[in-house]
């Protein structure tokens, strides 16, 4: 294999999007912005997805036009029983421990978001290192600026050497334009905004020897 450095995104990406957890955080971003920002209810889906398209983030969107307190609107978002969602998957754990990779996390959430979803998986042993959304600031996925923070913060400074798995065709085209490989999860379409698909996680040996 010809790759060193393997960045995993984490939600719906190391659990399927079937499990509702990112549907319960989306809600919760909402409830923040209603009941903590004060802004109207019909104007919260319109604003997150200006937000989403213009800044990469909800977050970043609401930090740039109404100064919020990153560290609050984190935790309130997170604040979920991620037990009633998350379910380890044996497979999947065997797949990606086998792998001769070193392997990081790479998230817009934060790393306390990131370390309760691996311990809820079962896979907390698996990760060197969590790239997260503070370590990331000012930016995030899918910036260029992001993927050059996660690249310093693996010691791999050789995009060719490193891979992308995401479920955002958006964050995998990204990091084609970065010199990276990357593969989308949730599907196994092709797709010209990644090297690769799968939804399987048995197939993902095979695409990286590919």
């Amino acid at each position: 294999m010809r790759f060193t450095t393997i960045f995993f995104d984490l939600d719906d990406t190391l659990y399927p999007s079937s499990t509702g957890l990112w549907n319960a955080l989306k809600e919760r971003m909402n409830l923040y912005m209603r009941d903590r920002m004060g802004i109207p209810e019909e104007d919260i889906p319109v604003l997150r997805e200006q937000y989403f398209k213009m800044y990469g983030t909800t977050l970043r969107g609401l930090q740039a036009r109404h100064n919020v307190d990153a560290q609050d609107f984190l935790a309130f978002v997170h604040d979920v029983p991620l037990k009633d969602y998350l379910t380890p998957d044996p497979i999947q754990r065997r797949v990606i421990a086998s792998l001769p990779t070193r392997n990081l996390i790479f998230t817009n959430a934060d790393v306390h978001h990131a370390r309760r979803v691996l311990a809820a998986l079962e896979l907390d042993d698996l990760f060197e290192i969590i790239v997260d959304v503070n370590e990331m600031s000012p930016y995030c996925k899918p910036m260029p600026e992001s993927f050059a923070i996660a690249q310093e913060l693996a010691n791999e400074p050789d995009p060719r050497k490193c891979v992308m798995i995401d479920d955002l065709p958006r964050t995998t085209r990204a990091a084609l334009e970065a010199g990276m490989a990357s593969i989308l999860y949730g599907t196994d379409e092709p797709t010209a905004d990644a090297s690769g698909a799968f939804k399987n996680w048995n197939d993902l040996p095979i695409l990286l020897g590919d």
